[in-house]
């Protein structure tokens, strides 16, 4: 196989598309937390001072207008959002709210037992990293986490919430070989220099996080390359619910079926099944049955089995694909990929949705993402990758 350059970016909690699906997160999280069997569509706009929330919500946990403006006012302090002169704060920001119940067609449908909407969803896993992820996009998270760690720590007192890294890897023969290029930008006040800027990150963003043996004198940095990132956040650019589902996912190496995620609860497959797919392929890669793995689920509205499975090794597999898919339907049987399966198995009706809407939902090492559990290697007949 010829050699190849692969690029995937990551964006840190204070990106206006990140505020706003932090937000949606917290509002779904704050109701879960109350009522488990909340149905919540919650979508966010964010711009300078100003936030909205719409969509669809039923639930036992429904507060009053002011409820929900306090979330949102929480969310963003907690992102950080609680300096003066950035024309984005927390606490006086207009919130607009605009939301009602969930339409009772859909929930017709959901109710039996059924898909909240038709829908196609991926889920991968690959050998090249211990978070059985893509490499690119494991860096490109490594390093926004890093800026995250040292804002918030106060290692320096000039960092402010937005920032965006992005990560190149030459690979050789399909496997990665080097970085080539690393970009950088993050939201600063207007007392450091870029050359500080350029410095701090990377020695100490960079440098902890990225392999030594990846970066060499010809790996090329880009920090801050327009030359100044002052004005910033929802004051910047404005923000969505939704609009980095390839942040969310596989850095745009393995295929995404277009449903975002952040502000749904799991009975919308968008986001449960995505969650499920991830679990099966990272599954099917630790059992050792594949160097990298992509699984699609496709649903129907108001239907609860799946129309398709697809698993796809891409040419990986130490089995026959009958073997594999034979292998497969007995760890994950048909019942535990409907959407009642899918929240048994995972554990789902929990608030554990806002610290997903930011470093990415897939690869994260934390105990409340079940998707990433490790526990059907030996059902698949494999041994746990090393």
């Amino acid at each position: 196989m010829s050699a190849f350059l692969f690029t995937s970016e990551s964006v840190s909690m204070g990106h206006p598309d990140k505020v706003s699906d932090q937000v949606s997160d917290g509002i779904l999280d704050a109701l879960i937390a109350v009522d488990p069997l909340s149905r919540v569509a919650c979508e966010t706009l964010c711009t300078t001072d100003y936030v909205q929330l719409s969509g669809e919500i039923t639930s036992g946990g429904a507060r009053d207008d002011d409820g929900y403006r306090e979330v949102v006012r929480q969310v963003l302090r907690d992102i950080g959002y609680t300096i003066d002169g950035i024309a984005f704060h927390a606490d006086t920001c207009d919130i607009d709210v605009k939301l009602h119940s969930q339409s009772a067609d859909i929930a017709m449908g959901v109710d039996t037992g059924g898909a909240g909407d038709q829908g196609l969803m991926f889920g991968y896993a690959s050998n090249q990293t211990e978070e059985l992820m893509p490499l690119p996009i494991a860096l490109a998270h490594r390093i926004i986490n890093r800026l995250t760690d040292v804002r918030q720590q106060g290692v320096v007192d000039w960092l402010r919430p937005d920032s965006k890294s992005q990560v190149t890897v030459e690979y050789a023969d399909g496997a990665p070989r080097r970085v080539t290029t690393v970009v950088v930008s993050t939201q600063h006040a207007e007392s450091v220099t870029q050359d500080e800027i350029a410095e701090f990150v990377r020695r100490e963003v960079v440098a902890p996080v990225v392999p030594e043996h990846l970066l060499d004198a010809d790996t090329v940095f880009h920090v801050n390359p327009t030359g100044s990132f002052v004005v910033g956040g929802p004051h910047g650019d404005t923000g969505l619910t939704g609009r980095k589902i390839i942040v969310d996912t596989y850095g745009g190496w393995g295929r995404h079926g277009g449903g975002a995620f952040s502000g749904k609860d799991p009975t919308k497959v968008d986001r449960s099944a995505a969650y499920m797919a991830r679990y099966m392929a990272k599954n099917i890669v630790a059992a050792g049955l594949a160097a990298e793995c992509e699984i699609q689920l496709a649903y129907a509205i108001g239907v609860a089995e799946p129309v398709s499975v697809n698993i796809d090794c891409h040419g990986t597999a130490t089995a026959s694909e009958e073997d594999i898919a034979r292998r497969v339907s007995q760890a994950f049987p048909a019942e535990q990929l409907t959407p009642a399966g899918i929240i048994q198995t995972l554990d789902l009706k929990r608030p554990i949705y806002r610290k997903t809407a930011a470093g990415g939902h897939f690869g994260r090492n934390d105990p409340d993402f079940s998707w990433e559990r490790i526990d059907r290697v030996e059902a698949l007949g494999g041994n746990e990758a090393s």
